[in-house]
């Protein structure tokens, strides 16, 4: 695939008074622009101060010219950028100035669509780019680093070479039925499946992990009233966010605070306590905290020790992809130690959240469901939603093609379903990619990235 020639330009920055704002051209035109600006062919790589002039030989700013020829650029491209002062007015007209010159303005990130284009990122690199403009925390912003850097595309890469050696394996065994080994039933096929399946899953609970990094974990706090789920919460955000008080039910609605937990972003949401209520006003509240639990990508329970086992029912059924964790509350008055304890029903911690013990389990905890372990990413990348759904088609089709082996001894319906697979893990790294994912993809990137 390669990019169109037209020349396109964009101001990529462009900071307040005292600031240096920056253009960037790329495309065919670029190199004959930069001449007619500079007044002679630029010097690859060098940086040209120059007097940055209008059609009319006006004087627009004095800047830094950089010129890079293709293929040696961001985008592949011959790319010229231009450094001025910051001021708003002064690049635009010097981007005006650029498009007499024979340039366009360029679309909301057609600068990386381009580099994807012309094979200088893959997909999932080319969005990376957009997630570390819009990381919200340091490990938001780490993680899409390692993205960009293609960690996540290596493991997609990977994988897609063991699904297709697997895909070859059996349409080999098809092709060849007078063979006297049954090729179908052999153990290496039943082990070669298991790997791939086992491989996909650690890469698909991964990238879970890495979309909770890029939008921030949605944990809801529920339990019956009293239970102290509003002063977990401003134990958590180190702030008095919510009312405490004696008096059962003075929660009756969605209270939501965004809090930092060592460079990890968490919504925190506390919820009107679950119980039997005629009143109007408290039953509103319950219904919303139902529906903030079904949304919910941790569900903390609080109660405490002599409740727990019966509030475990307030929960209801468990949401798919949903972790649960049950907060033993009070234990300063049931005079416990501060623990961490494997549950039926999910991790247990025992805690206070009067007096702050056993808080930091809870916030290693809640670090660790984000994709955060101890002082480091673990390695963690950077993911979106397409991702994980496209992983979890490839899930479907394994799925499909193990039963069809397995269960009916249907070489054909096995490699198809593995044929599938295989375009769905393409389509992570735009191996296989239409055009409107690829303009909605890139639609949604800044103008000049």
């Amino acid at each position: 695939m390669t990019a169109a020639a037209e020349t396109i330009a964009a101001i990529a920055t462009a900071p307040g008074a005292g600031g240096i704002g920056v253009l960037r051209v790329s495309g065919t035109q670029a190199t004959a622009i930069a001449t007619t600006l500079l007044g002679r062919v630029p010097q690859p790589r060098h940086a040209h101060y120059c007097a940055f002039r209008d059609a009319a030989s006006a004087l627009i700013d004095r800047g830094i010219m950089l010129h890079f020829p293709q293929p040696n650029s961001f985008t592949g491209e011959d790319v010229v950028e231009l450094q001025t002062h910051g001021s708003a007015v002064v690049l635009d007209l010097l981007l005006r100035r650029v498009c007499e010159l024979g340039a366009r303005p360029a679309r909301a990130g057609e600068f990386s669509e381009r580099a994807f284009l012309n094979g200088k990122l893959d997909l999932a690199q080319a969005e990376a780019i957009a997630d570390l403009i819009a990381s919200q925390s340091e490990a938001a912003a780490r993680a899409a680093l390692r993205s960009l850097d293609g960690a996540f595309s290596l493991r997609v890469k990977r994988l897609l070479a063991n699904l297709v050696d697997l895909r070859v394996y059996i349409e080999a065994a098809i092709d060849f039925p007078e063979e006297e080994i049954d090729f179908l039933a052999a153990p290496e096929l039943r082990a070669r499946l298991d790997a791939v399946s086992d491989e996909l899953s650690t890469l698909l609970s991964e990238t879970r992990r890495g979309l909770r990094l890029a939008d921030g974990l949605h944990v809801v706090i529920v339990g019956r009233p009293n239970a102290g789920k509003s002063s977990l919460l401003n134990a958590l955000a180190a702030q008095d966010r919510a009312i405490v008080t004696p008096v059962a039910g003075t929660t009756r609605d969605v209270l939501r605070e965004n809090i930092q937990l060592d460079g990890v972003l968490l919504t925190l949401v506390d919820t009107a306590g679950l119980r039997e209520s005629a009143d109007i006003v408290e039953r509103e509240g319950m219904r919303r905290a139902r529906g903030e639990l079904e949304r919910a990508d941790v569900a903390l329970l609080v109660s405490d020790a002599e409740h727990l086992n019966a509030d475990i029912a307030l929960l209801g059924p468990a949401q798919s992809g949903q972790t649960r964790l049950l907060v033993c509350n009070k234990i300063d008055l049931a005079q416990l130690p501060p623990q961490r304890v494997g549950h039926a029903a999910g991790i247990r911690i025992d805690l206070s959240a009067r007096t702050g013990e056993g808080l930091d389990l809870l916030r290693r905890e809640l670090k660790s469901l984000a994709g955060v372990d101890g002082d480091g990413s673990n390695g963690a990348f950077s993911a979106r939603t397409r991702h994980v759904l496209a992983l979890e088609r490839v899930a479907a089709h394994l799925a499909a093609a193990e039963f069809a082996l397995v269960g009916q001894q249907a070489g054909e319906l096995a490699a198809e379903e593995l044929r599938h697979a295989q375009r769905d893990l393409g389509e992570l790294t735009g191996e296989y990619t239409s055009d409107d994912l690829l303009g909605a993809i890139f639609s949604s990137f800044c103008i000049g990235k």
